[in-house]
């Protein structure tokens, strides 16, 4: 059997019976890992094995370490990274891809001593006068150029790392002035003014894996984007990215209607596989209900962003010294 187009998380630091019976049967793609999720290293490398004995093969599990406050490993087991945009403006202007770069070799070397392999970042989305406190920390930037710029080179960290990025939030989440976890961000910005928003994403499309935004574009249609055919088809054939695309988390107040719904609707836009994060196991089953299994271009896609996965290098020690030479009395942890 084809593992189904969705992607799960757990509820606790361990998978219950009842949640290892469940992924068995709903063989979900992946996984998403959260701060409930997390205790020590030794205990998260167990926790992803555990996931991935339950389906029985080596599904991607996925995590937000962005840093600042998109971050699900913390001290003291881990570096409590500064939110990327914080980090940019702190780096000197020659050193900021560099120092970009080594930052995300290591906390992929982080992600993969305990298992994980693809983490939900960089956030390409544009840093303007009424992005969200939710996001304009985690953005790099308010120039398309240099967020294009900016997240190649943070993209490219992770896979050197063994990690694959996974560009968010498309087609741009710039301009919601709303937090999508909460409520319907509607954007109002005519469709020339998008294409701001939408220049790193079209610089990244050979990247493996993207995320769409809970977020109306009343230039493109009346839906979020993440459930509008309209969005995705701009995705597809405008922006042009050809990855793998997940949806924002179901469990998102952005969205409305029962899971099943939210599912059908987001697969039926175009997405390829649809996420939901909080571990509910009635949520789980309803959005399990409703998803068919991997097939076609979704199989595909899903396939040609894991043939990316690799082990990663030697370098991570080389790594933290240079950042930390490149870094000091600069930035460092938070």
């Amino acid at each position: 059997m084809a593992a189904r187009a969705v992607i799960f998380g757990c509820g606790g630091t361990a998978v219950s019976a009842a949640e290892r019976a469940f992924f068995a049967d709903a063989d979900p793609w992946g996984f998403i890992l959260f701060a409930r999720n997390v205790e020590s290293p030794e205990q998260l490398a167990r926790l992803t094995g555990e996931l991935r004995e339950s389906v029985g093969r080596d599904a991607p599990v996925l995590v937000d370490q962005e840093g600042g406050r998109v971050q699900r490993m913390r001290a003291p087991h881990w570096r409590d990274w500064l939110p990327m945009l914080d980090e940019a403006a702190a780096l000197a202007p020659a050193a900021r891809a560099r120092g970009l770069w080594l930052r995300s070799r290591l906390i992929a070397a982080e992600l993969r001593a305990v298992g994980i392999d693809v983490n939900c970042a960089p956030v390409l989305d544009l840093a303007c006068d009424e992005t969200h406190a939710v996001i304009r920390n985690r953005c790099l930037g308010g120039d398309p150029a240099e967020v294009a710029r900016l997240g190649r080179v943070v993209a490219e960290g992770f896979l050197a790392g063994g990690v694959l990025p996974v560009i968010k939030h498309m087609p741009g989440q710039g301009r919601a002035a709303l937090d999508s976890h909460l409520a319907l961000p509607e954007v109002t910005a005519d469709r020339g003014q998008l294409e701001a928003d939408f220049a790193p994403f079209r610089a990244l499309v050979d990247l493996p894996i993207a995320m769409t935004a809970h977020v109306v574009y009343r230039a493109l249609d009346t839906r979020p984007a993440t459930q509008s055919p309209s969005v995705i088809g701009l995705v597809r054939d405008d922006i042009g990215f050809d990855g793998l695309l997940l949806t924002d988390d179901l469990s998102m107040k952005a969205l409305a209607g029962d899971f099943g719904d939210r599912a059908r609707a987001s697969l039926a836009a175009g997405c390829d596989i649809v996420l939901h994060c909080n571990g509910d196991a009635a949520e789980m089953a309803a959005v399990a209900a409703a998803v068919p299994e991997l097939s076609g271009c979704r199989a595909d896609r899903a396939a040609a962003a894991l043939a990316l996965r690799r082990a990663p290098g030697d370098d991570a020690a080389e790594a933290a010294a240079e950042y930390a030479a490149l870094t000091a009395g600069a930035v460092g942890v938070a």
